[in-house]
């Protein structure tokens, strides 16, 4: 190039730059430039847009992981205030843990003086509810029995007996007792209270009470006679299997000339006892014809005892106590220098005219001294 050459002028239009001089070569040469420059135009376009994408894409991950840390601190916020209330709950549980023990050592002792205290009321009950006094036993006789047409008409006997025990009242000296018809008579003379009867020369006052009782009971007992079983006592105690015993039992009242063919034996070594029970019925009754029969084992000879199969069992226990509706109680009667039997025609008298609340008397039992004791029955209330 020629320095000494008319400079070239420069126009910024689209870079062009027009040289002139006397050679191609160093047109060709701006011509190269401006086309590298052009390229560095767009390169620095695309690295300036990059950046302003780099610059958006930081500020969103900038906002996305504050979001993030805020996210975390809350979690971790809830985390630690979970963890708070777990241990609050967990010392609440425990102490909550440890009253519920308590409490149950309490309720364990006071389940255990229960016990005791029911125990100890039901000694007390049993024992003031124990019948004390026998039933009267009675005799009964066996007349005979009717003849089956079939082996199959034999059933068993069956017994009921209703059973009420007398109710006792122990009258104390220069007391009376009266039973009347109507119930309205009694229940006015007591709501009535005081009395004055008029004797002979005098004139007494009297107290009517009401008569509490004492406990009584009923029941119904059934009994049952098998024609099927038969009850074996002293059974020998002989040293084989109770297996066998019961085998030498079956054969022997298989081959007895009353007996018959055996559908069950049960024996018991303790009691020495068993109970027979035969396939046909009818084959009881003619064993028990006779008490004692032989029994052969170990070529030893026993007697056995042979007696009714008697099943029985109460029903309908019931215990009961109450107050009479028809009966009045005096008390407070003096002595006087009447006798028994004429105090007592006194008192009837004067208790049956309807002028002084009175009314039929059904029973009247009046002591002078000493005690008696006076009987009532349920539902009747007779007085004996």
């Amino acid at each position: 190039m020629d320095l000494t050459s008319e400079p070239c002028s420069l126009k910024d239009d689209s870079m062009n730059l027009k040289v002139t001089g006397h050679s191609g070569t160093q047109i060709d040469e701006v011509d190269n430039l401006k086309a590298e420059l052009e390229k560095w135009k767009e390169r620095l376009e695309k690295a300036e847009k990059q950046k302003d994408e780099l610059l958006l894409l930081k500020l969103s991950a900038d906002e996305k992981r504050h979001q993030a840390q805020d996210e975390l601190r809350k979690l971790m916020d809830l985390e630690e205030e979970q963890y708070k209330e777990s241990i609050i709950k967990k010392e609440n549980q425990e102490r909550n843990l440890t009253v519920v023990k308590q409490q149950n050592i309490e309720l364990q002792r006071e389940i255990q003086k229960l016990k005791d205290d029911l125990t100890a009321k039901s000694s007390k009950l049993s024992q003031d509810f124990r019948i004390k006094r026998e039933i009267p036993k009675k005799k009964m006789k066996f007349t005979g029995m009717e003849n089956a047409e079939s082996d199959d008409t034999f059933l068993n006997t069956c017994c009921l007996f209703h059973i009420a025990a007398k109710i006792p009242f122990r009258l104390q000296q220069r007391q009376a007792l009266l039973t009347f018809e109507e119930e309205d008579v009694a229940q006015k003379l007591i709501r009535r209270g005081k009395h004055t009867v008029s004797l002979d020369n005098e004139k007494i006052d009297l107290k009517a009470m009401p008569v509490t009782l004492e406990t009584g009971i009923k029941f119904e007992l059934h009994v049952t006679i098998s024609v099927e079983k038969i009850n074996v006592s002293e059974v020998p105690d002989v040293p084989i299997p109770d297996e066998w015993i019961r085998d030498k039992l079956e054969l022997n009242f298989y081959k007895s000339k009353r007996g018959g063919e055996v559908k069950d034996v049960r024996y018991d070594r303790r009691s020495r006892t068993a109970i027979i029970t035969f396939l046909k019925p009818g084959v009881a009754d003619n064993c028990l014809r006779c008490t004692k029969h032989p029994f052969c084992i170990n070529e030893k000879r026993f007697m056995l005892s042979v007696s009714p199969s008697i099943e029985k069992h109460l029903e309908k226990f019931q215990i009961f106590s109450g107050i009479s509706k028809r009966t009045i109680l005096l008390s407070g009667i003096q002595e006087v220098e009447e006798d028994e039997e004429s105090m007592q025609d006194m008192i009837e008298i004067h208790f049956q005219k309807p002028s002084n609340d009175g009314g039929e008397i059904e029973n009247i039992k009046y002591v002078a001294t000493g005690t008696k004791l006076a009987y009532f029955e349920e539902d009747t209330e007779n007085v004996a």
